[in-house]
C-alpha cells in the first residue's frame, strides 16, 4: 500500500511541464483499432488508465509496444481479431467502453462488459447505444454485458439528449466507416473531441465540425495508420494553476493552450489570481488576497466538472463564502467530507456546495475518493498546517503523471511512501 505525505506551508516556485491529456489519449488508442495498420502516439502520458486500455486492445490481438523512456506507444492492429475483452479490465475504467464503436465498425459485432471507473455518478451509456442503433446496429444488454451486431453501418442524423463526450467519441468512431453521411447534433465540443477528429482525419476519415455542437462524418471504405501527438492536459494545467493560488505562490506552467483553459482562467482571475500567457506557457501568481466566487460546472466551454474538486479546496482557504453547483455528475462531492477532516467548512445540499473559507486547513489522514478528489486533497495538503496523508492513490495514478515529483520540483514537501 502507498500513500502521499504532504507537509504544508511551503511556497512553490519554478516551472512544471504538463503531460498530454489522458482524456484525449484514451479515445485515440481506441480509434487505432480502425486503422488496420500501425499508429504511433507521441508524448503519451504513462498512466494506469493508458495501460488498462492498451491491455483491452491486446485481448483482441493488437500488437502494442509501450516505450516508457520516450513516452511513445506503437499500436499495430493489422492482425486484430474479434474477441471479448476481459470484464475485469473493462470494469476498471469507463473509457474501456470506447473500443465498442471502432470494433463494431471493423467487425460488425462486439460484446463487452458494462464499464466501470470513478464512482462519481451513474454516467449511463444509453446515448452511446442510441447512436449505434441509429447507425443500424442491433443492441442488447444482459447479464452485465452489452452486445451489438450489424450487417452494415449506415450513416444517419443523431441528436444527443446531452452533449456526452464519450458518446460523441464512440459514435464518431463507429461512423467513420459507415456508408453515407452521419451528423451528430448537440455533440460534445471539448478539445479532446477535436483532437480525436484530427487523429481520425490523419488516418483518412472525413470529419468536419469537431469542436462545435454539430459534427459531420462522411463514411470512407478504410483507414490507414498514422503518427499523432495529443494535446496537453488542460485539467492537469488547471490543477497546477490552483496549486499556485492555494499556496500564494508564483509558478510557470509549460504546455498549455489558452483557449482550452478559458473558463478556469476566468474564475481564477475573478478571484484575484494574476495570470500571464507567454506562448504555450502561463505564469500564475496567487500572492494577492483572493476573493470567493460562485462556480457552476457545465459542458465545454463551461467550467469543467473535472476542476470542481480542486476549486473547492481553494475556496476552503479564501475568506468569505463561495458556492459550487455541480450539474454534470450527481455524486461528485465525496471529497467534501475528506476536506472537512482538514477543518473545512462545507455544507452540501443536493448538487450545491456552500463553502465558507477558514483561516487555515489542518493536516489530516484522508482518502482520495476519485481521481480529481485526490488532486484536490494534495492541493489542500500543500496549504494546510501540519502533515496530510492521502490514501487510495490508485485514483490519482489514473490521471496524473508523477504528480508528487512534479510538485517536489516546484519546492513542495511531498513524498510517496509504502506502508
Amino acid at each position: 500500500m502507498e500513500k502521499i505525505v504532504v507537509k504544508g506551508g511551503n511556497k512553490l516556485s519554478g516551472s512544471v511541464n504538463i503531460s498530454a491529456a489522458k482524456n484525449s489519449v484514451l479515445p485515440i488508442i481506441a480509434a487505432s483499432i480502425l486503422s488496420g495498420g500501425k499508429c504511433v502516439i507521441k508524448n503519451a502520458p504513462m498512466l494506469e488508465d493508458v495501460f488498462v486500455i492498451n491491455e483491452v486492445l491486446k485481448t483482441v490481438s493488437a500488437d502494442i509496444n509501450i516505450d516508457k523512456e520516450n513516452n511513445r506507444i506503437i499500436i499495430d492492429t493489422s492482425k486484430l481479431s474479434y474477441g471479448e475483452p476481459s470484464g475485469e479490465l473493462v470494469r476498471k475504467m469507463r473509457a474501456s467502453f470506447l473500443v465498442m464503436g471502432p470494433m463494431i465498425a471493423r467487425f460488425g459485432r462486439f460484446k463487452i462488459s458494462l464499464p466501470g471507473g470513478c464512482n462519481i455518478g451513474t454516467r449511463p451509456i444509453d446515448l452511446h447505444l442510441k447512436g449505434f442503433t441509429a447507425l443500424g446496429a442491433d443492441v442488447s444488454i444482459g447479464h452485465g454485458y452489452v452486445e451489438a451486431s450489424t450487417r452494415k453501418l449506415i450513416g444517419n442524423k443523431i441528436y444527443l439528449d446531452f452533449p456526452s463526450v464519450g458518446a460523441t467519441e464512440n459514435i464518431m468512431m463507429a461512423a467513420v466507416l459507415a456508408e453515407g453521411e452521419t451528423i451528430i447534433e448537440n455533440a460534445a465540443a471539448e478539445p479532446e473531441i477535436e483532437d480525436l477528429a484530427r487523429f481520425l482525419n490523419a488516418m483518412g476519415a472525413e470529419i468536419t465540425g469537431a469542436g462545435t455542437d454539430t459534427i459531420k462524418i462522411t463514411g470512407v471504405k478504410n483507414l490507414k495508420g498514422t503518427t499523432h501527438k495529443p494535446i496537453y492536459d488542460r485539467i492537469e494545467a488547471g490543477t497546477f494553476m490552483v496549486a499556485a493560488a492555494i499556496t500564494k505562490s508564483k509558478i510557470r506552467i509549460c504546455g498549455v493552450n489558452e483557449e482550452h483553459l478559458k473558463p478556469i482562467i476566468a474564475k481564477l482571475t475573478e478571484m484575484g489570481v494574476s495570470l500571464e500567457i507567454e506562448g504555450d506557457s502561463i505564469i500564475v501568481d496567487g500572492s494577492r488576497e483572493l476573493r470567493p466566487v460562485d462556480i457552476k460546472t457545465m459542458p465545454y466551454p463551461g467550467f469543467p466538472t473535472d476542476m470542481q474538486a480542486q476549486m473547492m479546496s481553494l475556496l476552503c482557504t479564501v475568506k468569505g463564502t463561495g458556492v459550487i453547483t455541480e450539474t454534470i455528475f450527481e455524486n461528485r462531492f465525496m471529497h467534501a467530507q475528506e476536506l472537512k477532516r482538514m477543518g473545512a467548512n462545507i455544507k452540501i445540499d443536493g448538487r450545491t456546495a456552500v463553502i465558507e473559507g477558514v483561516e487555515r486547513l489542518s493536516g489530516s489522514e484522508v482518502k482520495a475518493t476519485d481521481l480529481r478528489a485526490g488532486a484536490a486533497l494534495i492541493l489542500a495538503g500543500l496549504s494546510a498546517e501540519g502533515i496530510t496523508e492521502i490514501g487510495d492513490l490508485y485514483h490519482i495514478d489514473r490521471g496524473y503523471v508523477n504528480i508528487e515529483n512534479k510538485f517536489k520540483g516546484l519546492g513542495a514537501d511531498i513524498e510517496r511512501i509504502n506502508y
